[in-house]
């Protein structure tokens, strides 16, 4: 009984920023459990070989090459999805650029760049999915600790993330009608590609680790069942939620 609550068993789902990092590892979390999975990102060659490693383990896999802040990619995107599937019944919203830099020296170019991509781009893909699934379904977005705190040097990325938490309740609290349950993740520090430039200093790793009570930075692997588990039937009653994976950062500031 407790292993059918978790199962994601004909379910079909679309992960943004599919091709490398936490939308990869949640991607095969998400198949592992039963869904088929859609891979959504721009980098093509990245694209095909998560394709490939979820088809060599026997997972329904597709790849589709789109820039989420482009909003008719976006749209092109999901019903390519829609239509190789059959249905789609999960969205996890994963795509994000990240680019330290003093706010003073901000550009409009690259405000937009960030924004475009981690706030407008989560909201057209989830309006594209609401829109493909009369059933009922699960959005998750990635939100970040700048949801809830300031970073120096991140004006941008945390407007966009906090942005992202804001549209998570709200979504959650206008599709609940048509059965669509929206939470969000909100990793802590987990290496990625997109976080690499912080962990080439010792210093700076001695000192997130001693503000981290777990004493140890994320693994990939452990934001998978935190996304199976809010798109599960172990989930239905929660919507509007955004679940920090922190190893208790936020518990203890």
């Amino acid at each position: 009984m407790h292993s059918a609550m978790f199962s994601l068993a004909g379910r079909v789902a679309a992960v943004t920023g599919g091709s490398k990092g936490i939308g990869r590892s949640i991607a095969a979390a998400l198949a592992q459990a039963g869904a088929a999975v859609a891979l959504i990102g721009r980098d093509a060659q990245g694209l095909a070989r998560a394709e490939q490693e979820l088809a060599a383990q026997g997972h329904r896999a597709m790849q589709v090459c789109a820039d989420v802040s482009d909003v008719e990619r976006i749209d092109a995107a999901l019903e390519a999805v829609s239509a190789q599937f059959g249905r789609l019944d999960i969205l996890i919203n994963n795509a994000g650029v990240e680019q330290l830099c003093p706010s003073l020296d901000v550009s409009e170019a690259l405000w937009d760049r960030i924004v475009d991509t981690n706030l407008k781009g989560a909201f057209f893909c989830a309006q594209a999915a609401a829109r493909r699934m009369p059933d009922g379904g699960s959005i998750v977005n990635l939100c970040s600790l700048t949801s809830e705190v300031g970073v120096a040097g991140a004006a941008a990325y945390g407007a966009s993330k906090s942005g992202l938490a804001g549209l998570t309740r709200s979504l959650a609290t206008e599709w609940a009608a048509h059965r669509i349950r929206v939470n969000g993740i909100g990793p802590g520090y987990f290496r990625t590609a997109l976080t690499e430039p912080f962990y080439a200093s010792d210093s700076w790793q001695q000192a997130m680790l001693e503000k981290i009570p777990l004493r140890r930075f994320g693994r990939l692997a452990e934001l998978g069942g935190a996304a199976v588990f809010l798109c599960s039937e172990a989930a239905t009653y929660i919507t509007g939620q955004v679940l920090y994976i922190d190893g208790g950062y936020l518990a203890s500031i």
